[in-house]
Parts: C-alpha cells; sequence; structure tokens
C-alpha cells in the first residue's frame, strides 16, 4: 500500500499523507485499466495530485467484494447495537481527523476552510446520529385472526451504490452512509470525479474503524465509466444519486435494467418569496446566505426571488448592499473569506455564459456577473444578481449552480404562488412574512420538499431532505432516511388452522 499513497502540504501548511488507490475490500488497489484522475485547486488551477480511476471491471470487482461481505457472518450476523458502536467509532475518528479532511475539501474544491469545517461537523452528526439508530429498527406484530399471526421484518436492501456530488463531497457520502450502513447495507461509493480527495482519506478511517472488508468500498472514477457501471450492474440492489436533474433521468433509465431501488436528490431552481410585510434586513440577509453560500453550489439554493410590488426596489436596495458588503471573494484559506473560485473551469464557464444570457434577454445586471482571479489565476467570480427578471427567461427558469440569483416581481398571493410553482424543479422554497397565517398558507401551497419560513437553506440532519417533481425522488436524513436503506419482509405463521 505504500506505494499508493502520496505526501502532500496544503496551502495552510497542514501536511499529511492521502492514499490515491482504490478501496476494495479495506484495501487500496490499483485501477485495473491503469486510467487516473488528476485533481485540479480551483484557486490557481495547479494540480494537487492523480488518483486511481475506476473501470467497469474494478467496479465488478468492488460489487463482487460488497456482495460478498453482505453474506459474510462478519457482517450478516453481527448485531444492530454492533453496527451501531462502529458508526460511532468512526465518527470519532472523523472528529480526531477533521482539521486535515476539512484542509483536503478546501484544497480540492475550492470552499471557504471556515466552511469545510462546518461541513465535517455535519459529517460527524449525521453519524452519530444513525449510529444510534441502529438496533432501534424494528418490525411490527400484526393482529390477524385467533389462528394466525403476522409479523414483518426490516431488512437491508442489499448491495448500494451510492454516486456522490462534487459540492459537499464528505457531507454526501456521509447522509448516504449512515442510514445505508445502520439498517445493515453494503456499499460501493462513487465520488465526483471533480473532488476525489477526502473520500480516500475518509476510506481509511472505515478500515481503522472496524467495519469488516468489503462493507464500504470507494470507487473513484468518471460517470461515463463507473457511474455508468455501477449504475447498470445487475448486482446491485440499490442506487442512491445526488446530482443533475438529467443525470438523474439516465441513472434512472439505467437502472430499470434490473428494477433497482433508487433514491434521488437532483437540481433545483428553488424560490424565496418576500411579502410586503417581511421584515426586509432580514430577508436581505437570508436570501443572500439562500444563493451565495457555497459558491452558490448548492441544489436547494433559493435563486429565484420573487418579490411584491411594493417593497421591491426598497428589497433590491437591501439585498445588493448586503451582496457587495458580505460576499467577499477571495482565498478560501483566508479567515475573512466569504466565497471561494467555483469548483472547475466548466463550472466557471457555464456561470459565465449565464451572466451574457441574461444581458442578452434584457435584464438589468444590478451587480458582479464579472471574473475576479486572484493573482490572474483561479475559477473566481463575483457573486451576481440580476433585477427586472422576467418568467421567460432562462435565468429564471434554469439552474444555474453559481453565484447568481435573478430577481423577479409578484403583485398579489396568488401569484406568488403561481410563480413559485412555475417550474419543473420542486426541492426547497423560503417565504418572508410577518403574518403567520400567510407564511403557513403559502407554505403549504408551494409544490417542493422543503419549505423555509423567515429562512432559507435550514438543513438538520434530524429533519427529512428531498424534492417533489424533478428535483428527486426520496428522502434523506431524519428517521426518513432508514426507509431508503430498508424494506420489509411479511412472516405469516399458521398456528393451527386446516384446510
Amino acid at each position: 500500500m505504500a506505494d499508493l499513497k502520496v505526501d502532500l502540504t496544503a496551502p495552510n501548511g497542514k501536511k499529511f499523507a492521502l492514499p490515491t488507490g482504490l478501496f476494495i475490500g479495506n484495501e487500496f488497489v490499483k485501477s485495473a485499466s491503469g486510467a487516473k484522475i488528476t485533481s485540479i485547486n480551483p484557486t490557481n488551477e495547479e494540480e494537487i495530485c492523480s488518483v486511481e480511476a475506476a473501470s467497469p471491471e474494478d467496479i465488478d470487482k468492488a460489487v463482487a467484494v460488497a456482495r460478498a461481505a453482505l453474506n459474510h457472518e462478519s457482517w450478516r450476523d453481527i448485531s444492530a447495537t454492533e453496527r451501531g458502536r462502529l458508526l460511532y467509532k468512526l465518527a470519532d475518528l472523523a472528529e480526531q481527523e477533521r482539521e486535515v479532511l476539512a484542509t483536503i475539501e478546501t484544497w480540492d474544491n475550492g470552499k471557504p476552510f471556515g466552511d469545510a469545517t462546518g461541513d465535517l461537523q455535519e459529517v460527524i452528526d449525521v453519524l452519530r446520529y444513525y449510529a444510534g439508530y441502529a438496533d432501534k429498527i424494528h418490525g411490527q406484530t400484526i393482529p390477524t385472526t385467533s389462528q394466525k399471526f403476522a409479523y414483518t421484518l426490516k431488512q437491508p436492501i442489499g448491495v448500494c451504490a451510492q454516486i456522490i456530488p462534487w459540492n459537499y463531497p464528505l457531507a454526501m457520502a456521509a447522509w448516504k452512509l449512515g442510514p445505508a450502513l445502520a439498517c445493515g447495507n453494503t456499499v460501493v461509493l462513487k465520488p465526483a470525479e471533480q473532488t476525489p480527495l477526502s473520500i480516500l482519506y475518509f476510506a481509511d478511517l472505515i478500515r481503522k474503524a472496524g467495519f469488516p472488508p468489503g462493507v464500504v468500498n470507494i470507487t473513484n472514477g468518471y460517470g461515463k465509466d463507473a457511474g455508468q457501471a455501477l449504475a447498470s450492474h445487475a448486482d446491485v440492489d440499490k442506487v442512491a444519486f445526488t446530482g443533475s436533474t438529467a443525470t438523474g433521468k439516465h441513472i434512472m433509465k439505467t437502472a430499470s435494467s434490473n428494477m433497482k431501488n433508487i433514491t434521488l436528490e437532483t437540481g433545483g431552481k428553488s424560490p424565496l418569496l418576500v411579502f410586503e410585510d417581511a421584515d426586509i434586513d432580514q430577508a436581505a440577509k437570508w436570501a443572500h446566505a439562500g444563493i451565495m453560500s457555497n459558491m452558490g453550489q448548492i441544489c436547494t439554493a433559493t435563486s429565484r426571488v420573487l418579490v411584491q410590488a411594493s417593497v421591491y426596489d426598497q428589497f433590491v436596495e437591501a439585498f445588493v448592499a448586503v451582496v457587495r458588503t458580505t460576499s467577499k471573494v477571495g482565498d478560501p484559506f483566508a479567515e475573512d473569506t466569504f466565497q471561494g473560485p467555483q469548483v472547475t473551469k466548466t463550472q466557471y464557464q457555464r456561470v459565465l455564459s449565464y451572466v451574457e444570457s441574461g444581458k442578452a434577454e434584457g435584464a438589468t445586471l444590478a451587480t458582479g456577473g464579472k471574473p475576479s482571479p486572484i493573482g490572474g489565476k483561479g475559477y473566481f467570480i463575483e457573486p451576481t444578481v440580476f433585477t427586472n427578471v422576467k418568467p421567460g427567461m432562462r435565468i429564471y427558469r434554469e439552474e444555474v449552480f453559481g453565484p447568481f440569483v435573478a430577481i423577479a416581481v409578484f403583485g398579489d398571493e396568488a401569484e406568488a404562488v403561481a410563480m413559485a410553482n412555475d417550474t419543473t424543479y420542486g426541492l426547497g422554497a423560503a417565504v418572508f412574512s410577518r403574518d403567520v397565517e400567510r407564511a403557513h398558507r403559502v407554505a403549504g401551497r408551494i409544490d417542493a420538499g422543503m419549505v423555509w419560513i423567515n429562512s432559507s437553506n435550514d438543513s438538520d440532519f434530524r429533519v427529512p431532505f428531498g424534492g417533489v417533481k424533478q428535483s428527486g425522488i426520496g428522502r434523506e436524513l431524519g428517521e426518513a432516511g432508514l426507509a431508503a436503506y430498508s424494506q420489509i419482509k411479511a412472516v405469516h405463521v399458521n398456528l393451527g388452522q386446516k384446510l
């Protein structure tokens, strides 16, 4: 394994040894094809290192190892309480290595170090939450007749493929690993090719925590190779995916080959509604957090801001002021940086293309919209605000996935709800109003999996997360997250009825 590690020194001076192999059967191994993924630092566009990239042959091996682990007594017959202890141990190790893991995420992804540290706390919290649930997953007894008895068992689904996005690499991995392992499944996890590094360091912690070989396998690879092989694999029982709607649709179609169980968390174009009786200053601050955090690379980002006509100008003035004074763009390792670079050159160019689209369609560029390199390098973009946006414009309808907000106007409550629902997406929504009755009424009428009242993008590991329409299928987090990784078996017992 020594030749599958590289010694690195991060820009913040942190030194660590990073595994670079595929993690299969608790060992770091080379790719069968010899393919590599080169990770690029989005801050200065320089190479960090290269890691092994899984081929379909490697996926076959990982799935076979996961299947063997599922049926092996070391995992199959382990007590649910012991599964919980393993998850607790993994959380403890993540806490001990929190600074290194956050450093890797910032270096590889570009998010501010403070944000990456917060993400690691979520990783720890999620793992501990599901560790506590591991021995509390129960079936039921069901009364039928005096001569019959029935009960149910909650059992693991089997071998689970998990495909992770690049915007929250470790946090999204924890959202999926926690409930999957608590329910007794085995996993083949494919990280995003854009951010392959932090999960490899985390993989070493899985082994140190004491999980049996093959229970968790990490197969860095490209979507067209490793992702496709996982989604189509005949011996995979479930696929869980977080990413774009287009890719989610492809995975859903591919998974139909053997009718895999699926969980999809896909795109969004979430509305934020500001009514005339709202606290405008608070609405402006929450709207800023709801779209500009994590460089706008958030599936739930409230990127469509709908404002009642009577307070439209007041809100725009307040919001633009918050953006200009708060969204400091800079080195993600600097303490005062709010916004780092976009994750890749491709994403950077995508955001800039939407700036040109907004201008061409007649929206007003109120602030930002320009590259903001540091020393001529990096995928930095000024936070961008368009006003006077119409519902037919691309910037209003399509997911940009960057620090980019479109502000439109509505007249009354009915129009606000209609505009909010006029989208193929349905992930999140926010409502700002001091009228409690109206806030709850509007929240109930918006087609979304989550609604925030007088805030934006609140998330808690104890609360279900997911969308409707083309924003996904199923729920993660909370008790609801367990349903995605367990299946119910009914057992009928004949107590004496004779035919």
